[in-house]
């Protein structure tokens, strides 16, 4: 049974800096791209970032290019979102996903096969 389990929300200030984890089990995710998404209270999942098992590239929202950084560590099938300079309007329950195609550009929610719980992010002003 496939399972993705964040953790690594909480509550920070503006301008602070949180990492989010992504622990994923189950069966063999080398072929898959792995994505973070968000949703605030009122509004839709939006993407966030997205990368491979394997290779470098990464995709990311405008929303957040240049203030988060995924990566991701194979030994231990765990996806990180490193995310700094934080801003209230960054508060919202954060999802990690599962794309069994493999394609970073996926932006759509509905790509995406598998899902985590979500954790927390509240940014405080």
């Amino acid at each position: 049974q496939v399972q993705l389990v964040e953790s690594g929300g909480g509550l920070v200030q503006a301008g602070g800096s949180l990492r989010l984890s992504c622990a994923a089990s189950g069966r063999a995710f080398s072929d898959y791209s792995m994505g973070w998404f968000r949703q605030a209270p009122g509004k839709e999942r939006e993407f966030v970032a997205a990368t491979r098992w394997t290779g470098t590239s990464a995709n990311y929202a405008d929303s957040v290019k240049g203030r988060f950084t995924i990566s991701k560590d194979y030994a231990k099938n765990t996806v990180y979102l490193q995310m700094r300079s934080l801003k209230p309007e960054d508060t919202a329950v954060y999802y990690c996903a599962a794309n069994r195609l493999g394609r970073i550009g996926a932006e759509d929610p509905y790509e995406y096969d598998y899902w985590g719980q979500g954790t927390q992010v509240t940014v405080s002003s």
